[in-house]
């Protein structure tokens, strides 16, 4: 019995309830079009007062009704009712004006479906309580039968006046079921007619792939330059603490360059929390679109531009690292120099904790035929006792360095040769398209 009660009276059946009555306020205006044009056609000079006129007027207005729904507001003004009122996932629905004749087709079939069922229970609302009220309350009236409101004869059988107020009550019921029943056929067709078209599935697909690639692209932007920095800073500390008596002008450099290297950091960072935060407020504002698009990055370091300032801060920690540069990497494109100088920096950090700022870290970069060459090597130290690495949690940064060299057409390969830990990348000189 509870349950039947929630189905009737529960707050899904009330809010579809309101959506139905909704329905039936938009029918009105389609319906009196309808009569003024049905009246004359039929001959009738008063069609607002034959209730089969205006069932005729009814018929016709709901394909005046889907007419007017081929207007791109129509689908995201259903979309949004249904939404609030029809207790239909919104996920299942889709966002934005119809395109092409499938979604507009269906968005008809909604808008007349949901204006049909809407103009019966909006009429049966106002006319069938105080019908029920009526019978309800005929008891109350029995000393007024022989009045002049004109109650019919029979309603002087005493059976008459005892089934009345169960008649009202029954008929109450009978109308909360077929509003329920109405809304939950509106809430099980609303996914189909109001779902995205196979093509709007296809694009939200391909926008969440973009909002992926550009996601992921900020955590490399963010490992490679945080997890940089904290390597660096952490020996160029390390390297000021240990001569901090005997050496006042290299801790002055070292301290200056952990500034500069920190500064630097925290400025990307927040260009990339800017970018986060632009996109969710997009999204939040955006009503239309439920994937919004991440705004475009701030320009990243590149290999022409930035590599001299990433070797002075690497070498202010007291790493000796070697550079040796045989190509013009201003002419390098935008691409590859950008990524080629995340390379370098990964390689750098690679190098800082394996070698605890102990060796020399040598840098190679030059053109091979039609290929940007990085290498990047820094000694072995079998006999030396294992030191605790300046940044805990690494290893993800060469596969990085691969995934960077992969996605440009690229090669990477790591790892020991003789003596030496090797960090050997190629990549084409002009980036794929």
């Amino acid at each position: 019995m509870g349950g039947f009660a929630r189905f009737l009276f529960g707050r899904p059946a009330r809010r579809r309830w309101i959506h139905l009555i909704l329905g039936g306020a938009l029918a009105m205006p389609y319906v009196l079009l309808a009569e003024l044009l049905v009246g004359p056609t039929l001959g009738a000079h008063y069609a607002f007062g034959s209730f089969s006129l205006q069932v005729v007027a009814f018929a016709v207005g709901l394909p005046l009704a889907a007419l007017t729904s081929l207007f791109p507001l129509t689908r995201p003004m259903c979309v949004a009712a249904a939404r609030a009122l029809c207790d239909v996932d919104g996920e299942r629905l889709a966002d934005g004006p119809a395109r092409g004749g499938d979604a507009r087709g269906r968005t008809a079939a909604w808008f007349a479906l949901h204006l049909g069922l809407g103009g019966v229970v909006a009429g049966m609302s106002l006319a069938v309580p105080p019908f029920a009220a009526v019978l309800i309350a005929l008891p109350a009236f029995v000393v007024t039968r022989d009045s002049r409101l004109g109650f019919p004869e029979f309603l002087d059988e005493t059976w008459a006046l005892v089934l009345a107020p169960v008649a009202g009550v029954v008929t109450l019921v009978a109308l909360a079921a077929c509003a329920a029943l109405a809304g939950r056929l509106l809430a099980h067709w609303a996914p189909a007619l109001l779902g995205p078209s196979p093509e709007e599935r296809l694009a939200a697909a391909e926008a969440r792939a973009e909002d992926l690639a550009v996601r992921n692209r900020l955590a490399r932007e963010l490992h490679d330059s945080v997890g940089h920095a904290l390597s660096a800073v952490t020996l160029q500390a390390s390297a000021a603490r240990r001569v901090l008596d005997t050496d006042p002008r290299f801790v002055r450099e070292a301290l200056a360059a952990i500034e500069e290297t920190t500064r630097r950091t925290v400025g990307e960072l927040d260009a990339v929390l800017r970018v986060l935060r632009d996109t969710e407020a997009s999204a939040g504002d955006d009503d239309t679109s439920r994937t919004a698009p991440v705004p475009a990055l701030a320009p990243a370091p590149t290999l022409a531009t930035d590599l001299d300032g990433l070797l002075h801060r690497t070498r202010a920690g007291g790493t000796d690292v070697t550079a040796t540069v045989t190509c013009d990497t201003a002419s390098l494109s935008p691409p590859v120099s950008r990524e080629a100088y995340r390379i370098v920096q990964e390689g750098l950090s690679n190098a800082l904790r394996h070698t605890d700022g102990r060796g020399d870290v040598t840098v190679r970069i030059g053109t091979a035929g039609t290929h940007l060459e990085i290498i990047l090597e820094n000694p072995l130290h079998h006999d030396a006792p294992p030191r605790t690495p300046p940044r805990p949690g690494g290893g993800h940064g060469l596969r990085g360095v691969a995934d960077r060299a992969r996605l440009l057409g690229g090669t990477a390969e790591a790892g020991p040769v003789d003596s030496t830990w090797r960090l050997h990348v190629r990549l084409p000189l002009e980036a794929p398209v």
